[in-house]
């Protein structure tokens, strides 16, 4: 089944400012949450639906994708894998956004608070040359991060038994404050502040990590880099960020490329674009002349009488098309006169001698640019 527009799903134009986006997903997820809709499957799915949409327009990255390359351009960024079931939704929010819809914690699955808070996510840069994305290439990074503290395996506290219950909300990570009006009872439900929302707290910390679950420390992680990746993309690592406090789940390391500028190839999508500087003679009378690609040196045929700005094309010499076993853009030639500026007494008198020839000067008569010129003197005679 073809997937719906992420802006018709929300039901917002493609103009939409982040305010605009957020309180359309807002009145949606109210409108379609399970909860609200016990004994109507049908409105699981348009919840889904709805986050997913969410979760890529609320984005800039994954939205200016979405909108040049639609569905496709979510598959080839790599980050979106699409949501299995509701937790998967909270989880790939954070829970924030439901928190602030629906008020609460974090909750364990037996009806506490789920102890210990997801780390942060990490983004990387990842600069490239374009011969290393015109072939795809492994990379090695370091990465600064937080990581899980092995003396106390991320607890953070020195036993098992250093860990207590939150005795101010008794383990639930929430605080209920009860407020009655004219209009009724009203409960406010906020994070408790003596826990973190976490329900527990440590009672006997780590003296390495000091009850954080966690220190400062430093990986190597290799990537896969695809061809035919573009400045802009990125490639998630899956809970390589940094260590969450008290055990909690690792964010994501979020590797951006960046393209390195060349000193031949200018991009254009999957072409190369190079400039080529040939003398008179040779765009005159014609020359096979060496070319640089990304593959190394080839030749390439001028044909006699090539003009400058002639554009020549080189099928297959361009940047492949991420995730095709195929298709690969062109290296387009673009033909330029070159020149002199100094002239030696022997090439000066050459090209005097060569000056006047008919089908050298183009206000000759020996060519159309001569007609037109003699035409035009004729005139100047008519009026003077």
């Amino acid at each position: 089944m073809e997937k719906r527009d992420y802006y018709e799903i929300l039901g917002i134009s493609r103009t939409a400012t982040e305010v605009e986006i957020k309180s359309a997903y807002r009145k949606l997820a109210l409108q379609f949450h399970p909860d609200r809709n016990p004994d109507k499957p049908e409105a699981e799915e348009r919840f889904k639906e709805c986050a997913e949409a969410y979760e890529v327009l609320s984005n800039a990255d994954k939205r200016a994708r979405y909108d040049r390359f639609g569905h496709q351009g979510m598959r080839m960024g790599q980050d979106y894998q699409g949501f299995s079931n509701i937790n998967d939704i909270f989880s790939a929010f954070g829970g924030s956004i439901f928190e602030e819809i629906f008020g609460g914690g974090r909750r364990s699955s037996h009806g506490g608070a789920a102890f210990g808070q997801p780390g942060s996510d990490l983004k990387v840069r990842l600069p490239l040359t374009l011969e290393e994305i015109a072939t795809g290439v492994e990379k090695t990074i370091s990465v600064k991060k937080m990581i899980v503290c092995q003396d106390c395996s991320g607890r953070g506290a020195q036993s098992a038994s250093g860990i207590v219950t939150c005795t101010q909300c008794g383990g639930t990570g929430e605080i209920r404050n009860v407020s009655r009006s004219l209009f009724g009872q009203f409960i406010n439900v906020v994070p408790c502040n003596n826990c973190g929302g976490e329900g527990k707290v440590v009672k006997e910390p780590c003296r390495t990590c000091h009850g954080e679950g966690r220190v400062q420390g430093e990986i190597r992680e290799t990537i896969d880099v695809p061809a035919g990746v573009s400045d802009g993309n990125y490639i998630p690592l899956r809970g390589k960020g940094n260590a969450g406090r008290h055990g909690g789940p690792a964010g994501d390391i979020i590797v951006l490329i960046e393209e390195r500028e060349h000193k031949h190839f200018v991009r254009n999508g999957n072409d190369v674009i190079y400039e080529l500087e040939i003398s008179y003679p040779q765009a005159a009378l014609g020359a096979e002349v060496e070319v640089p690609t990304l593959t190394g040196l080839s030749a390439i045929n001028i044909q006699a009488g090539t003009q400058p700005g002639t554009l020549l094309r080189m099928r297959d010499k361009g940047i492949p098309y991420l995730n095709s076993d195929r298709r690969r853009g062109d290296q387009i030639v673009r033909v330029n006169i070159y020149v002199p500026k100094k002239l030696s007494d022997e090439e000066r008198e050459l090209l005097e001698n060569l000056r006047t020839m008919p089908n050298i000067d183009p206000r000759s008569k020996g060519g159309k640019d001569g007609e037109k010129s003699n035409f035009f003197s004729k005139v100047k005679e008519v009026f003077s």
